[in-house]
């Protein structure tokens, strides 16, 4: 019952409050694309356009708004590279052989880039930015925790089932995904409160991709950490910190864990584990495509069409993200999509190093947090085909926003709210004073 009026109240409630405040609706649409209320509740939420109805208020009320700010700053490069994905996307789904398949991957991936748009424009603060990075982590945070009650209760549901339309791997690196926003948040809080809550999704999270056992998500979970840790200003304390970070990790991995991630190697004769063994094969595979059709691709979504080809059962996935765009959409397309990600990381690193000045000091901390979330992402997506997992493509744009931000002087309203002047240093939640 409760999922039922949580759902409810979130839909109807934010679609009446989007159409006034657009960047709310921004903020529900993302929580439900996450927590996927019909699949989180399915008991007592019926199927419904639950996030088609917030989409249409919040779409509403940013042409109510005069389509928000288009003033991107250091944005600009990322809003570009989306879009000439989605552009892409779509002259591929024109000439693909499937035009349903094809013209069904845009409509998915349309389901994300509008509302990507609508909060890029809408974006006006620096709490704009935090609450859209706490709205991210605590629902994946939520689920961590249903996954972890089940584990918990002897039924292992993130493994055997995964979540919604999506296995374990794919779960996975959406967990790992989302983790680097909140650690960096537990990293950054003094309100015990928040600081608590924080760290607390990130321990559910964490937990939950060791037991998802996908070790493309225990690679990626890794390197979201150690990307932290060295990005982060540190204190002798923190290097302690973190060594019990590492030990605890390595505590509740267990030895079935570490069996499974040891398997991701050649072992002492030369061979791989044979689903390791397959990747490798299937990566080639890719790459075959993308050399015979390299600017094109086979069309969206055709690998699983043009498998059998190579010997594959139809309908297989190509179990990496990179190479099967490339296969699927051409070079152009991957570029598209890995400069989408890439300029976001590149901006944010000189305000993650403090090589240059920003405006509130929350947005250099929350680049680091954006850097560590995509560089897990990045590694854990080469094992796993997520071509529209909605976790990365939200995560980058709260890094986004911080580079839209970021060119604002100091003590200086945004053009577009002037009623929205950019919080001192002591007015967001875990600054110094």
């Amino acid at each position: 019952m409760k999922g039922l009026l949580f759902t409810y109240a979130m839909t109807y409630g934010g679609a009446a409050v989007a159409l006034v405040h657009p960047f709310v609706g921004v903020l529900v649409y993302v929580g439900f694309a996450i927590l996927m209320p019909e699949e989180l509740w399915p008991w007592s939420v019926p199927k419904g356009n639950y996030s088609r109805v917030v989409a249409v208020a919040l779409q509403a009320g940013r042409v109510g708004k005069g389509f928000g700010s288009w003033h991107f700053g250091r944005a600009r490069g990322v809003v570009v590279a989306i879009l000439a994905f989605w552009a892409w996307s779509a002259i591929c789904a024109t000439l693909a052989p499937n035009q349903s398949v094809g013209w069904g991957f845009v409509e998915k991936i349309s389901k994300i880039i509008l509302p990507f748009l609508v909060g890029i424009t809408t974006i006006r603060t620096v709490r704009h930015v935090q609450q859209l990075a706490w709205t991210i982590f605590l629902c994946e945070g939520y689920l961590a925790l249903e996954f972890n009650l089940a584990y918990l209760g002897g039924y292992n549901r993130l493994r055997f089932e995964g979540f919604g339309p999506i296995d374990n791997n794919c779960n996975a690196i959406a967990l790992v995904t989302c983790l680097g926003l909140s650690l960096g948040a537990g990293l950054l809080e003094r309100v015990w409160w928040r600081k608590a809550l924080a760290f607390g999704a990130t321990a559910l999270m964490a937990h939950a991709v060791l037991f998802s056992f996908s070790r493309g998500g225990m690679l990626g979970l890794g390197v979201t950490g150690l990307v932290t840790f060295v990005l982060m200003p540190k204190q002798p304390k923190h290097f302690l910190a973190a060594l019990v970070c590492v030990l605890l990790v390595i505590r509740l991995a267990g030895p079935e864990v570490a069996q499974r991630f040891s398997k991701t190697v050649a072992d002492e004769s030369g061979q791989f584990e044979e689903s390791a063994e397959s990747r490798l094969v299937l990566w080639h595979d890719c790459w075959d495509v993308m050399t015979k059709k390299p600017v094109f691709g086979a069309g969206p979504e055709h690998w699983p069409l043009i498998a059998a080809d190579y010997g594959w059962r139809e309908g297989k996935e190509a179990h990496t993200l990179w190479l099967q765009i490339g296969a699927e959409l051409g070079f152009p397309g991957l570029a598209c999509l890995v400069l989408f990600y890439l300029i976001v990381v590149v901006k944010l690193l000189p305000l993650a190093v403090a090589w240059c000045d920003v405006p509130d000091p929350w947005l250099a901390h929350g680049a680091r947090m954006v850097i560590a979330s995509l560089a897990g992402f990045a590694l854990s997506a080469q094992f796993v085909s997520v071509r529209v997992l909605e976790q990365p493509y939200y995560v980058a744009l709260v890094g986004a926003g911080v580079l839209k931000l970021s060119m604002r002087p100091k003590g200086a309203d945004h053009p577009d709210a002037a009623s929205e002047p950019l919080p001192e240093p002591h007015a967001y939640p875990g600054a110094r004073s």
